[in-house]
């Protein structure tokens, strides 16, 4: 009496041409739900969040810079990187974790620096101002392979601005202008499976180019890049769907499809002995 699953005595029930059809339709269905369902299940899906707060707080205030510049009219020992910020600092020509490649038989410059600076406002800037002997007319046009902050994040579903200026080309610029990078850069956190985080920075920019002058003449020309941290963070954490979820799913497929199969069997098969009826003249 408590089982609720009665079974139909074998001679009361009637096989079909359309009970068959339907069932091996029915079965193909379920097959290729449940083969949609367990690759979801396996794959992984990110989800971001946005929260007020700063993410790596063992960097000690630092953020790690890598910067990636071609000058390709402006000589080796005339290049330069510059680094000042709002708590105070100010080097000029900062040479620690950089290399200058010539370029051009000597007269360009690629600059490869990896640098750190302060979570403040600031900025560093390629120039000419911590050369000996200052040129008269510095050519400023580049082109900028890499601009970097943190850790690098080589993930496929996490498309951000990481390297947004990757690529940017001012060849065909005045080669006496100044450029300025206006960036925001917004503090970015990876967590993986395991729950390992990875700190990584994105950032927006904007961009002017001008000629500068003083009362004393024409203003020697640099590359700026003028940041500014957001305190917004983002963060992008990897999950996999729980296995009851996925469980739940397969009952939901194949119990559904199996009732709706049924009951179209079902409307199948009355509507056809109706119409046998109605052949046979036996319905009025």
């Amino acid at each position: 009496r408590f089982d609720i699953y009665r079974k139909v005595p074998k001679d009361l029930t009637q096989p079909t041409y359309t009970g068959a059809i339907i069932s091996v339709c029915c079965c193909l269905f379920i097959l290729f739900l449940f083969l949609s369902e367990l690759t979801g299940f396996i794959a992984t899906e990110i989800v971001n969040e946005l929260y007020v707060d700063d993410p790596d707080k063992d960097s000690g205030g630092k953020i790690e810079v890598n910067l990636n510049i071609s000058l390709p009219n402006l000589h080796c020992e005339l290049v330069g990187l510059d680094i000042q910020d709002e708590m105070g600092r100010h080097e000029v020509g900062h040479i620690d974790n950089s290399m200058k490649i010539p370029l051009n038989n000597g007269d360009g410059c690629r600059f490869e620096g990896h640098f750190s600076i302060n979570k403040v406002p600031g900025n560093f800037h390629v120039s000419t101002h911590s050369a000996t002997a200052q040129p008269q007319n510095p050519d400023m046009t580049h082109v900028i392979h890499k601009l970097s902050f943190g850790d690098k994040l080589q993930v496929h579903n996490v498309h951000g601005a990481f390297n947004a200026l990757e690529g940017a080309d001012k060849l065909s610029s005045n080669p006496l202008a100044s450029h300025d990078y206006i960036l925001k850069i917004v503090p970015t956190v990876y967590e993986d499976m395991s729950g390992k985080q990875r700190y990584s920075y994105q950032y927006t920019v904007a961009n002017k180019e001008y000629v500068a002058y003083s009362h004393t003449g024409r203003i020697i020309p640099a590359i700026w890049f003028r940041y500014d941290l957001s305190p917004i963070t983002v963060k992008y954490t990897e999950r996999r769907q729980p296995l009851y979820r996925f469980i739940t799913s397969i009952c939901a497929i194949i119990g559904g499809t199996f009732t709706v199969a049924g009951i179209l069997d079902s409307c199948i098969f009355t509507a056809s002995e109706a119409w046998k009826k109605i052949q046979l003249g036996k319905m009025q």
